[in-house]
């Protein structure tokens, strides 16, 4: 009797997911068309990725069939070799927020997209300042309760660009992809390759991450999908992973590494060395941190976190190992097997070469492994002996 009630409950549990799917769109149709005539900006985090990329650019695309005019911002850099192809071969409109140069106070919403504000805090900063509303939430990451939208659309999905898809495939949709129409080409071109690089080319893919890449399969364009997924990795990317190599820590299954300083255009290598760190043997779990400097000169210590741990939930491990801002801003937060982390330096920043930029290093090293250890349950004691590590 009581498999009979579970299995109910399950079935219950799975219409209603269905019938949010089926939904989804309208909800968003109603948004747009309320919002018809107006101008959006379309907010990604700071250093975006080709699932952000695409997803931001999908929505370009229906925000435009409902006369909203928008502008994809980012805050940072796109450095990631892969993501700089991206833009370039598939000509995707991205623009890099400048404080002097952008007008936000033209815009009269903005959504957020593969994020919820927390790794785009300047931009989120400058939009609140000219009290710019947000119109729409379109993420999968955990809830961070940061923004206060008019539509939320948060799925436990491997990659936003599957939630795209499924708008674009929608009945209600207003835009039917064409396999003659070059901007069709290009935007499930790009929404295809946000799906592969954000599901781990399909390892952490869902049901519908799959459904929806069968769905642009017919569209795709092979050929620059295979030349922008092979750009090679960049010396300095090579050499963080080096780096990561050299210094890591490896117990429990975890995998730990400070990589020192890095420049902001080489930040997105912290990310690779973490996948690269993450698929050694017995390990389930790499944390890889380090301190980067932005063209301003301010530093903060950004970290990324790769695992394949099912109990394990990036989200609430980095929530709970760095806390948050006297605000309750989180300086962690993740998905589902990945998170990232990133604590302003504050008035320590600068002067990284020579004396005092080794105590620095050293005094932030230890900090952020005291506080993993501590969460892991290990006694930090036993790694300060070079003979420990690996």
């Amino acid at each position: 009797m009581e498999k009979s009630n579970e299995k109910k409950a399950i079935n219950r549990d799975a219409r209603e997911e269905i019938q949010t799917s089926q939904t989804g769109f309208c909800q968003v149709k109603n948004v747009l068309e309320k919002h018809r005539g107006e101008r959006h900006a379309i907010v990604l985090q700071d250093y975006p990725d080709p699932d952000a990329i695409s997803s931001a650019y999908a929505h370009q695309f229906l925000s435009f069939s409902f006369d909203i005019q928008t502008d994809i911002l980012y805050a940072d850099k796109i450095s990631h070799p892969q993501n700089i192809a991206m833009v370039r071969l598939l000509e995707i409109p991205v623009q890099r927020y400048d404080p002097s140069g952008n007008k936000l106070k033209n815009y009269d919403g903005a959504v957020f997209i593969d994020n919820q504000g927390t790794t785009a805090q300047s931009l989120l900063k400058a939009l609140e300042e000219e009290k710019i509303p947000v119109v729409m939430v379109i993420d999968h990451h955990d809830a961070q309760e940061r923004l206060h939208p008019e539509f939320v659309d948060i799925r436990k999905v491997g990659a936003v660009a599957t939630i795209y898809v499924e708008y674009l495939e929608d009945e209600a949709s207003p835009i039917t992809l064409e396999r003659t129409n070059t901007k069709h080409i290009q935007l499930a071109t790009a929404l295809m390759l946000g799906i592969i690089t954000d599901t781990r080319h399909f390892i952490t893919a869902t049901a519908d991450d799959f459904k929806a890449a069968q769905a642009l399969s017919k569209f795709r364009n092979s050929e620059l999908l295979e030349e922008i997924l092979t750009q090679s990795r960049s010396k300095e990317t090579m050499k963080v992973i080096h780096e990561a190599l050299a210094n890591r820590i490896v117990a429990e299954n975890y995998s730990i590494a400070g990589v020192g300083y890095l420049r902001s255009e080489d930040r997105d290598a912290i990310a690779q060395a973490a996948d690269f760190l993450a698929s050694e043997e017995n390990v389930h779990t790499a944390i890889i941190y380090g301190i980067v400097r932005d063209e301003k000169g301010e530093e903060a210590v950004t970290g990324s976190l790769r695992t394949t741990k099912l109990t394990l939930k990036p989200d609430e491990f980095l929530k709970d190992v760095f806390g948050s801002t006297e605000e309750g801003n989180y300086f962690g937060g993740g998905k589902m097997e990945a998170g990232g982390f990133e604590i302003p330096v504050g008035f320590l920043a600068g002067d990284e070469d020579g004396k005092y930029g080794e105590l620095k290093w050293k005094v932030f090293d230890t900090q952020i492994k005291q506080r993993l250890f501590e969460k892991i349950g290990i006694d930090q004691d036993l790694f300060e002996d070079p003979k420990n590590r690996p």
